[in-house]
C-alpha cells in the first residue's frame, strides 16, 4: 500500500487540530454523553409533541388540544428534566444543514425538530406554544414541560435573531417564562454564537458533537442579552427595500425632546425592527449591500466562506472603501456632512449632541463583544482609559451600545486584527441619528448583517432612533 505523502499527512494533521479547536470552542471536548440518557432528559412526551405539531400544521390551537385528549393514553408520571425543541436552518452550513437535521431527529424525534423552511418560529409561538399552554391549564406534565422548555437555534446570526424575536413576543403575556435559547453555529460570522460560548463553527465530522451540544444546551446556565428596537422616520413617498427584520408600521415613536437641524415633513413613513448585535451606517453597509446583490445575481461566484471573503474584499476595493478614486465626489466624503448624532447616557433622560469625527466613513453601534466573525473592534480598554472617557466595561446585558467609527477599509482592517483601535465615540442607552441628504441622494445602512439602501431628501431629515427593548432575551451559555 502506498504511504501518503508528507504534505497529505500535514494537511490531515492540521484538519484534526482545527477540529479539536472547534470542539473546544463549542465547549464540547472531554464530555461523554449516553444517547438514551440524553433522550430521557430532553424528549417531550409523545402525546404533547404530536398535539403541538398538529396545532402548528393546521394553524389551529384547538385542533392540537383536541388531538392531545385522544393521544394521551400513555402514562407519564413526570416531564423530562429539560424538554427541548430545535429550529434548523437547513440551508445554512452548506451540505451539512440537512445532515444535522437528520441527526437531531434521530436523537430527539421528528416532532421536536423544526426545519425553518417548513415551520417558522412565529408559527411555533402562535400555535405550538399556545397549544402547549392550553394543555398546561389542566395537565401538570404539560405545565412543567412548558415551564422547563429550552430552544436550540441551528443556523447563523440571522436565524438566531429570528428565533429570539419571535420568542420575545411572549413577554406580552407573561404567564410563563420565556424559553432560553442555545446555538448550533451554521453561519459564516456566528458572532452571537461566539459571544455565548458556542464557538464560531460546528464540527460536523464528529457525530458525537451533536449529542454533546444538546447536552450542553440542557445543563448550561441562563444569562441575559439586550435587544434593541430600531425605528426609522422618513419623508413619505420614498420607496425603501428593507430587510425582513424591518417592517412598515403605522405608529411613529420619534422623541420630540430633541432639537433637530433639519425640517420635519408633515407626512412620514415609519419602519420598526429589532437587532441584537449591531447597527451601522456608511461605507461598510454600502459594500455589504453590493456584495449581497452580487451574490444573489451570480450565486455561482460564492461557493463557500473563503470564496465569499475573497469576493467581498475585491468588491470593497471597487467601491472605494480601500481606494478612494476621487475625493471630490460627495458620495465618498465623511459622514459628518450628512449625519447628526444625539445620545442618552446611562441613567440620564437628557439628549446630548455628539460630535461626528472628521474622515469617518462608517459608524457602528455595537451590542456584543464579537463583530465581523469574532473581531473585537471596541477593544479591551484599560480601566484608566475607561475612567478618562467616562466609559464602563462593555457587556451584552449592560443596557448600553458602544459607538465607534471607521475611516476607511485599511483602518477597518487594522482595527479588526487589533493593530490599532477604532475611533471610540460614545456609550449610550439610546441613540438618535439624523440624516439629511444635501448633495447625497442615498445612504446605506445595515443591522445584524442585513443591508439596505436608504433614500435621502435634500429638504427633510430622516431619523433613526435606537432604544433598548425593556425585556431582555434569555440565552444559554455554552461554556
Amino acid at each position: 500500500m502506498e504511504r501518503p505523502s508528507s504534505s497529505t499527512s500535514s494537511e490531515a494533521s492540521e484538519a484534526r487540530l482545527s477540529m479539536i479547536d472547534s470542539l473546544r470552542g463549542c465547549g464540547l471536548s472531554g464530555i461523554r454523553v449516553d444517547k438514551e440518557e440524553l433522550r430521557r432528559r430532553i424528549s417531550i412526551p409523545q402525546y404533547i409533541r404530536l398535539a403541538v405539531r398538529r396545532a402548528i400544521y393546521s394553524k389551529d390551537v384547538g385542533a392540537g388540544v383536541d388531538s392531545a385528549d385522544l393521544l394521551a393514553s400513555e402514562e407519564v408520571d413526570c416531564p423530562p428534566d429539560c424538554p427541548m425543541v430545535v429550529f434548523v436552518n437547513s440551508r445554512s452550513g452548506g451540505r451539512h444543514g440537512p445532515e444535522l437535521k437528520l441527526r437531531l431527529q434521530d436523537l430527539m424525534g421528528e416532532e421536536q425538530v423544526y426545519d425553518l423552511s417548513d415551520v417558522k418560529p412565529n408559527e411555533f409561538v402562535q400555535y405550538g406554544l399556545a397549544c402547549l399552554e392550553q394543555l398546561a391549564l389542566g395537565d401538570p406534565v404539560a405545565k412543567q414541560t412548558r415551564e422547563k422548555l429550552r430552544v436550540v437555534a441551528a443556523g447563523g446570526d440571522g436565524t438566531v435573531g429570528w428565533v429570539l424575536g419571535c420568542l420575545g413576543e411572549l413577554h406580552k403575556d407573561g404567564r410563563y417564562p420565556i424559553p432560553p435559547v442555545s446555538i448550533i453555529p451554521l453561519g459564516t460570522g456566528n458572532d452571537l454564537s461566539r459571544s455565548f460560548g458556542w464557538g464560531g463553527s460546528f464540527p460536523f465530522a464528529w457525530k458525537k458533537a451533536v449529542k454533546r451540544s444538546l447536552h450542553r444546551a440542557s445543563i448550561g446556565p441562563v444569562c441575559h442579552l439586550d435587544s434593541w428596537n430600531l425605528s426609522i422616520t422618513m419623508p413619505a413617498g420614498e420607496v425603501v427595500e428593507t430587510p425582513y427584520s424591518l417592517k412598515l408600521t403605522a405608529e411613529c415613536t420619534l422623541d420630540q425632546d430633541v432639537v433637530v437641524d433639519g425640517r420635519l415633513p408633515e407626512k412620514v413613513n415609519c419602519y420598526d425592527g429589532v437587532f441584537y448585535n449591531y447597527f451601522s451606517i456608511g461605507m461598510d453597509a454600502q459594500v455589504a449591500y453590493g456584495f449581497h446583490h452580487l451574490r444573489n445575481e451570480k450565486p455561482y461566484l460564492a461557493q463557500g466562506p473563503i470564496a465569499n471573503k475573497l469576493i467581498y474584499s475585491g468588491y470593497s476595493c471597487t467601491q472605494g472603501w480601500f481606494f478612494t478614486p476621487c475625493v471630490s465626489d460627495p458620495s465618498l466624503r465623511g459622514l459628518k456632512n450628512i449625519l447628526r448624532i444625539h445620545i442618552k447616557k446611562a441613567n440620564s433622560s437628557q439628549w446630548e449632541k455628539v460630535r461626528v469625527p472628521p474622515n469617518i466613513r462608517s459608524i457602528v453601534a455595537l451590542n456584543l463583544h464579537n463583530f465581523a466573525s469574532g473581531r473585537h473592534p471596541w477593544g479591551n480598554l484599560s480601566p484608566e482609559y475607561l475612567e478618562k472617557r467616562g466609559f464602563v466595561a462593555a457587556n451584552a446585558d449592560d443596557g448600553l451600545l458602544e459607538i465607534f467609527g471607521l475611516k476607511h477599509g485599511w483602518h477597518a482592517s487594522f482595527v479588526m486584527v487589533e493593530l490599532i483601535s477604532a475611533k471610540h465615540i460614545a456609550q449610550a442607552s439610546a441613540i438618535r441619528f439624523e440624516v439629511r441628504g444635501g448633495e447625497w441622494t442615498q445612504s446605506f445602512m445595515q443591522m445584524d448583517g442585513e443591508p439596505w439602501k436608504q433614500p435621502l431628501d435634500k429638504e427633510y431629515s430622516t431619523f433613526i432612533e435606537i432604544r433598548r427593548v425593556p425585556n431582555q432575551s434569555l440565552m444559554i451559555r455554552g461554556e
